[in-house]
C-alpha cells in the first residue's frame, strides 16, 4: 500500500468512527485499567450500545523504546486484535515530552497493533507534570505540535494520531495558541477536558469554552463532569459537538452510556442497569488477573466507593465491608447484598 492509499485508508477510518456520535470511555490513571475496560466494555455491548472505543491508561514515555512486554502489560489487548473481549477497540495513550522518542514509541505501538496513537496532554498529576509531561505542556504549545507532528510523521499514514487536552493549565490564556498548534499538527481528532489543570475535577466543567476549538477542521470530543444523561445532553449543546468522552461517570454507574443515547437509539432496547445486574460484574472483577488478591481487593473497593455515589445498595454493602481484607468473605457479602 503506497503513502496516497494509506492516507485514504485513514481518511475513510475517521470518516466512519465519526459517522455518528462517538461515546468513549476514558483513559483514567490507576482506574480504567485492562480489568475495569474489561467489564465496563462488557457491560455496555450486553445494554446495546458499546463504546466506539477506549483508550488505554497512559504509558510514560522518558528515555528509550520501551519493550514489547510494557505495551502488552498495559494493553493486554494488543494480543486480541487490541480489542476487548467485547469487542471494544482500544486506542494506546502515550505521555512525555522529547518529540522523537515519543515518535518512536508510537511507531512500536502501531507495529505491535495499536489501531490508534493517542498523546496526553491533559494528566494533572503533580508527579507528571513535574517531570514535564501531561498538562503542564499546554504552556507550551509549540511543543504540543512538535511531539504531535512528529508522531505523525512517524506512525504509518494509515494508524490516526489523536490528542487529549485541558483547556489550559494555570488559565486559559493560551487556548488559542494551543488550537493554533492542534490545527497544524497533522491531528486526526481531538478530545477536550473541559477544566484546566488548576481546576483539577473540581465542578463544574467549563463545556462552552470547548466551543472555541470548534473550528478546527477535525473533529471535537467533550469530556469532562458528565454523571447523567441531562449532563450530556447539556455538555454537547454548550460545547458544540455531539461526540463525548465518559469518565468517572461511567464508572458510577456502568450503565451511562446507555442512559445516554437510551432515546436517540431505536434499534436496542436500553435499560438502566439494577443492583443485581451488576453482582456479576463487580464478582468477575474481583476474580480478575492480578498481582495478588490484596490488589483486587484494594481496585474493588476503589470501584465501590465510587459506585456509592450511583446505588443506594453500594452505600449499604461498603459500610459493611470497607475493612474487609478476604476476598472470598467480600463475594460472599456481595452476594447477599441484593434486596
Amino acid at each position: 500500500m503506497n503513502h496516497n492509499q494509506q492516507l485514504q485508508t485513514r481518511q475513510n477510518t475517521i470518516q466512519q468512527l465519526f459517522a455518528n456520535p462517538v461515546r468513549l470511555l476514558a483513559p483514567m490513571e490507576g482506574l480504567t485499567d485492562p480489568l475495569m475496560r474489561q467489564i465496563l466494555t462488557q457491560i455496555a455491548t450486553d445494554l446495546g450500545r458499546p463504546y466506539d472505543w477506549s483508550v488505554s491508561e497512559f504509558i510514560r514515555v522518558t528515555q528509550t523504546v520501551l519493550p514489547a512486554h510494557v505495551f502488552y502489560k498495559y494493553v493486554p489487548e494488543l494480543h486480541y486484535d487490541a480489542k476487548t473481549a467485547s469487542g471494544t477497540p482500544i486506542h494506546i495513550q502515550l505521555l512525555g515530552s522529547d518529540a522523537q522518542l515519543m515518535a518512536d514509541n508510537a511507531a512500536y505501538a502501531a507495529e505491535l497493533g495499536a489501531p490508534a496513537i493517542d498523546i496526553n496532554f491533559g494528566c494533572p498529576a503533580k508527579t507528571v507534570n513535574s517531570h514535564r509531561g501531561g498538562s503542564v505542556l499546554l504552556d507550551e504549545p509549540e511543543v504540543m505540535y512538535e511531539i504531535i507532528n512528529t508522531v505523525r510523521t512517524a506512525v504509518p499514514t494509515d494508524i490516526p494520531v489523536s490528542a487529549k487536552i485541558r483547556l489550559g493549565y494555570t488559565d486559559t490564556s493560551r487556548m488559542d495558541d494551543i488550537k493554533a498548534a492542534i490545527a497544524t499538527s497533522g491531528a486526526d481528532w481531538l478530545t477536550i477536558h473541559a477544566r484546566t489543570k488548576t481546576q483539577g475535577y473540581k465542578p463544574p466543567a467549563y463545556w462552552d469554552k470547548i466551543q472555541n476549538f470548534y473550528n478546527l477542521d477535525i473533529p471535537v470530543i467533550a469530556n469532562g463532569e458528565i454523571w447523567n444523561a441531562e449532563h450530556a445532553q447539556n455538555c454537547m449543546m454548550q460545547a458544540g459537538t455531539n461526540h463525548l468522552m465518559l469518565g468517572r461517570g461511567a464508572v458510577t454507574r456502568p450503565d451511562l452510556i446507555a442512559q445516554v443515547d437510551g432515546n436517540n437509539n431505536d434499534t436496542a432496547t436500553l435499560t438502566a442497569l439494577a443492583w443485581e445486574d451488576l453482582i456479576g460484574h463487580q464478582i468477575k472483577f474481583l476474580e480478575g488477573a492480578a498481582k495478588s488478591d490484596v490488589v483486587l481487593v484494594g481496585r474493588y473497593k476503589q470501584w465501590l466507593a465510587m459506585l456509592t455515589k450511583g446505588y443506594s445498595e453500594a452505600k449499604i454493602l461498603w459500610d459493611s465491608i470497607k475493612r474487609e481484607k478476604n476476598k472470598a468473605a467480600i463475594i460472599s457479602a456481595l452476594r447477599m447484598s441484593v434486596r
